[in-house]
């Protein structure tokens, strides 16, 4: 009986070793889920970013309506016979004086 006892002690002993320390244990496969569920974001993010990427692309192949506001708003082009305003508020203004 003492035996048995010792045995089934040493197998306790082992199935919580492999449990919390041992190789998949429950720290582990927490971490690998956290992990995976980051990727999970970072793919998804890119994908997106991806997404929007060829769809500047096909604009700016087929498209000359964004190719001209791309022009315009990067590299401050207008038109012939237009007038070009900039607005600048006053707390703007004065804190680039102050510089």
């Amino acid at each position: 009986m003492k035996g048995l006892t010792l045995l089934l002690l040493l197998l306790l002993c082992f199935l919580q070793y492999q449990l919390w320390i041992g190789n998949g244990s429950l720290t582990e496969v927490n971490h690998l889920q956290q992990t995976r569920a980051e990727l999970r974001e970072q793919n998804q993010r890119l994908s997106e970013r991806n997404e929007s990427l060829a769809a500047e692309v096909m604009d700016l192949k087929h498209g000359k309506e964004a190719l001209e506001e791309r022009a315009r708003s990067e590299l401050g082009m207008i038109r012939a016979n237009e007038t070009f305003y900039q607005i600048v508020d006053r707390e703007n203004l004065s804190s680039i004086d102050g510089d």
